[in-house]
Formats: structure tokens, sequence, C-alpha cells
């Protein structure tokens, strides 16, 4: 596990505001990275490292827990959706685990939400029961 503590580029604290955390999930292949705080322009950069960390360390599934994402701008939007292309270029997947209303709102609206894999929970996620 790596977290904004550990030093390991793609993780940031982001001063307190936000923090992205990249750890390995149950099975290989499969990345986990927790968000939390708000994500905008000021704090976007570090996960769009570990984003294409995972991608370019042949991940299959990234899946990216929303529980603590309390703000996402359309900077941070751009990021996902440019990881979720970089992924299927080589033919994985990112997706969206335990999305607040507010930010299921914001994808919802711009009609991003319905590109994504969506999980109600993180254990949803990793058993594979997507949200309908």
């Amino acid at each position: 596990m790596v977290s904004a503590q550990d030093g390991w580029p793609g993780s940031s604290s982001g001063g307190g505001r936000f923090t992205v955390t990249a750890r390995p999930g149950p099975e290989p292949g499969i990345v986990v990275v927790e968000i939390s705080g708000e994500l905008d322009h000021d704090t976007a950069e570090p996960l769009r490292t570990v984003l294409d960390e995972a991608v370019a360390g042949g991940a299959r599934r990234i899946l990216v827990d929303c529980a603590e994402l309390l703000f996402c701008d359309s900077t941070g939007l751009n990021v996902l959706l440019r990881a979720r292309l970089a992924a299927q270029g080589g033919d994985a997947q990112v997706e969206l685990a335990a999305l607040r209303p507010q930010v299921a709102r914001m994808l919802a609206i711009t009609g991003a939400g319905a590109v994504f894999p969506r999980y109600a929970s993180l254990g949803e996620a990793l058993a594979g029961r997507r949200q309908e």
C-alpha cells in the first residue's frame, strides 16, 4: 500500500484538501485507488499520476473508491475520463465505487456517469456487483 505519508510520487496530501492512496487489489491485475477530499484543478495531478502508473503497470481493473470524495470539478472529471481512455487502450477499465450524491449528480449532469462501471461500495466493486 502507498499513501501520501509514504512519499510515493503518485500520492499526495494536497495540503490536507485531497489525498490519494493506491494499493494492489485482492487479485492480480486489480489496483484500488482511494481518494478523499476535494478533487479540482489544484489537486488533480497526484490522481493523474496514480492512474497513469496503474495503467502503465498493466492493471486490468482500476477501482476508484470515492467514498470520501467530497467534491469533483471538471478538471477532476477530465482526469478520470482520460484514465478511462488510456485504460481502454490496454483492454482495462476504470471503475468508480461509493459515489457521494454530489459527485454522482455531477457525473449524471455531464453524461460521464454512463461511461464508467459504477458500484455502491468498494466491496460491491470487488464482488463485481454493478450499480444499476
